[in-house]
């Protein structure tokens, strides 16, 4: 899919191939061979660096040249309730136009639609940068909080349950919490090398830092490091209830085991006293009228003083 926007921060335009204009934003969104011939001829960046980011595997990095400057960065996504992962974006600027590429629709770039068009500006591509970055780092925050709380959840069913429903959930988040920790670093790099671009005069032409947009910047790195620190804590956490928890499930299995036992005994009682009065040999009250109650009530009896003295020793 291919989309070409614009905004100056008071109006948005959705342009069509037809009517381009300077500044203007191409989005694409897992594009056929057509939309990146199309985008190739209107802004003369070659197809292998509009595809770089069509890899899944593809990390992090930066690419500086003469006519364009490729930021290849990584963004959460949540393929499942417990399910997280990355997904490579490609921003591309060039000295007209500043085009994103990504193999699926995705949270961070959807913010930035006609609803909120005051809020970004396409001519101002560094700014533009620096907020697509800005609201990839606020995602992983997000979803690094929505991780906690979902550890929370399942350890409260864990602490009754003896499925591995919560176990394999476990291992979904510490999955998750592993691609994060390095597309979290990987996309740290980035931005320390962006920082480090206002020194130069290779890239001047491309990507102009003011004030606003320096500060910005350093406030992505802030939120970078908080992310990749959560990130740690949330694994050694997540690794220590692993831990735990398979033991406390083999705690609960054996619980469960020790009743079962409990009650085999208690009903093994009644049991062996009615296969001693049902043998085809004389036995007590055999002609006693209320003989039948006689050996229900010493059944009850043996079976209360079982199941007192299993009481007794916590075997319940």
């Amino acid at each position: 899919m291919l989309k070409v926007y614009r905004s100056d921060n008071t109006t948005f335009w959705d342009l069509s191939l037809g009517n381009l204009t300077k500044n203007c934003w191409f989005n694409l969104i897992n594009p056929t061979p057509e939309e990146l011939h199309t985008v190739e001829t209107a802004t003369a960046v070659p197809q292998d660096i509009l595809r770089a980011a069509l890899d899944e595997e593809e990390r992090s990095r930066i690419e500086v040249e003469d006519q364009y400057i490729l930021v290849l960065t990584n963004l959460p996504i949540i393929r499942g309730e417990t399910s997280y992962d990355t997904l490579p974006l490609g921003i591309i600027i060039t000295g007209d136009y500043i085009i994103t590429v990504c193999l699926e629709a995705n949270v961070v770039l959807s913010e930035f639609h006609p609803n909120f068009y005051r809020t970004f500006n396409t001519a101002k591509r560094t700014r533009f940068l620096f907020q697509i970055l800005y609201k990839t780092t606020i995602h992983y925050l997000k979803y690094l909080r929505q991780i906690n709380r979902q550890t929370d959840q399942i350890e409260l069913d864990l602490r009754k349950s003896m499925k591995n429903k919560e176990i394999i959930q476990l291992m979904e988040l510490q999955r998750g919490l592993t691609y994060f920790n390095a597309s979290l670093r990987t996309n740290g790099a980035v931005m320390e090398k962006l920082l480090r671009l206002r020194s130069t005069n290779q890239s001047r032409h491309l990507i102009s830092m003011y004030e606003e947009d320096e500060d910005l910047l350093e406030d992505v790195i802030i939120e970078n490091n908080q992310a990749i620190q959560m990130v740690d804590m949330y694994t050694n956490i997540l690794s220590g209830m692993m831990d735990a928890f398979a033991s406390i499930i083999s705690n609960n299995l054996n619980m469960v085991m020790k009743f079962l036992a409990s009650m085999t005994i208690i009903l093994a009682v009644p049991t062996m006293l009615a296969s001693f009065w049902g043998m085809n040999v004389p036995v007590p009250f055999t002609n006693h009228s209320f003989g039948f109650i006689f050996v229900i009530i010493i059944a009850l009896g043996f079976t209360g003083v079982s199941a007192y003295t299993l009481w007794k020793k916590d075997m319940f």
